[in-house]
């Protein structure tokens, strides 16, 4: 869909996703492994290279019940997610792709089924745009928050749902 749309505006661009339900940054689930996504991240960014812009946006499975994590424990995992993409062995002479960190929208009060997965989050993940920000910051890459365009779905509060009041669309 990014690529459509880019396409739409003239962007000559290819768009490789990468997506996994219930990844997390650094971490495995205990109940479906291989979530972890540190793991083989570094291979596939050499698989796909040369690349233009890795876009990295995760975090909201770190504040699952199963873990304790905060914020802050958040933007280490992404930290070292942008630590493996600039480490991934790529071939010598292409160069290394700059990295955009999202941070999702916030867990706002978890319902239906996937509500008992994410008791606590809401609180848990209190303060992870800033965190990741200051990670951004620090690391030199670039961050959006996507809280400015889009909230958590009120229909399970935690997947992104487009706000009534900024959404644009082409």
């Amino acid at each position: 869909m990014l690529e459509d749309r880019l396409a739409d505006h003239g962007a000559r661009v290819r768009v490789i996703e990468d997506c996994l339900n219930g990844r997390r940054t650094v971490w495995e689930d205990p109940f479906k492994p291989g979530r972890n996504g540190l793991i083989g991240l570094a291979q596939r960014i050499e698989i796909h290279s040369p690349l233009a812009l890795v876009i990295l946006l995760l975090g909201t499975n770190d504040f699952q019940s199963m873990h304790e994590h905060n914020a802050w424990h958040s933007s280490q995992g992404i930290a070292a997610l942008v630590s493996a993409i600039r480490s991934a062995p790529i071939e010598p002479g292409m160069p290394v792709p700059p990295v955009l960190v999202i941070a999702p929208p916030r867990i706002r009060n978890p319902k239906g089924p996937i509500a008992p997965k994410f008791e606590g989050g809401e609180s848990k993940c209190a303060g992870l745009a800033s965190a990741y920000a200051a990670v951004c910051q620090e690391l030199a890459c670039h961050f959006f928050d996507s809280n400015l365009l889009i909230t958590a779905s009120p229909v399970d509060g935690l997947r992104p749902e487009r706000s009534t009041n900024t959404w644009r669309s082409a």
